[in-house]
């Protein structure tokens, strides 16, 4: 993206390269990229992790869309999407991410999902094998995300978020933005820069529209993991399209036995770690993050 300095210069192009759609009486933010050279290649539906958006996206964006069209989009309650006060959860974006999809018109995707996002990639997953789905899905990959939430090592901010009730709380943000920054840096590798692109940009459309007060609110995916752990993660382990990991081996939080986990369950999976990369590892590490996801998608 050209013109793109700062955090504010990323948000604000970030924006106008999408659309809003509306989806239950609400608007999503979405946006699919054009591939640069067209290869016939399946798209790629990504899908962002709490409590960031998928701005998480631009530093691979595009070594990612090279050769195939890329689909991301702000699940309802984060970044450029809508932010209205309402019961959050698994359920409620993957009916959002099928809106976009059907939107789009596109009938066959890969998935690419990170953090949260790997949760609703699994309630995709689940409604696939249930018959449901209105779109196919071809090769996956799944980076950094608490499937497993019994192996989550949970930060102090996480819980703090998850003692406090369903409901808006305009205490949480209040110092516009700096705990928020300063927690999502927490989960990178130690000796991460603390300047980044990203996490201005994350940060300011994590604030926009009053979107920190409700984190109280869109944290209780935790809990929809907990309820339908054998649902979700089942379906990631069950279903028969092509899987591969890709891990920060230092991400805090996600901890790395989860992948090896992953890859015991699904015998044959493929597992690329990236040594020194936290939880963010598009961020971190992002000419590793896309060589390691384009070599297994193109396979």
């Amino acid at each position: 993206m050209t013109g793109v300095t700062t955090g504010a210069d990323l948000a604000r192009v970030w924006e106008s390269s999408g659309e809003r759609i509306e989806v239950g009486g609400h608007r999503i933010w979405c946006r699919r990229v054009p591939a640069l050279t067209d290869a016939g290649r399946t798209p790629l539906l990504v899908l962002h992790g709490f409590p960031t958006s998928s701005v998480d996206l631009y530093p691979v964006l595009d070594a990612l869309s090279h050769e195939r069209d890329v689909v991301i989009l702000d699940c309802l309650g984060f970044g450029l999407s809508d932010k209205p006060d309402l019961r959050y959860g698994i359920r409620l974006w993957a009916d959002g991410v099928v809106a976009v999809v059907g939107h789009l018109e596109i009938d066959r995707v890969d998935l690419l999902t990170h953090d949260m996002g790997d949760t609703v990639g699994g309630e995709l997953l689940a409604r696939d094998l249930d018959g449901v789905l209105p779109f196919a899905i071809g090769r996956r990959v799944l980076t950094n995300g608490s499937i497993y939430i019994d192996m989550a090592h949970l930060t102090d901010g996480q819980q703090l978020l998850l003692s406090l009730p369903d409901q808006i709380e305009p205490m949480v943000g209040a110092d516009e933005g700096v705990s928020f920054r300063r927690g999502v840096h927490a989960t990178f590798a130690p000796g991460s820069p603390e300047e980044d692109l990203v996490l201005d940009a994350a940060t300011l459309l994590a604030v926009r529209e009053g979107g920190l007060a409700l984190l109280p609110r869109t944290i209780r995916y935790i809990e929809d993991r907990r309820a339908e752990e054998s649902r979700f993660t089942g379906a990631i382990e069950s279903h028969p399209s092509p899987l591969a990991v890709v891990w920060g081996q230092e991400d805090p939080v996600a901890v790395y036995a989860m992948a090896q986990r992953v890859v015991e369950a699904v015998p044959g999976t493929p597992l690329v770690t990236l040594d020194g990369v936290g939880h963010y590892p598009m961020v971190e590490a992002p000419e590793r993050f896309s060589s390691a996801v384009l070599d297994f998608l193109d396979t």
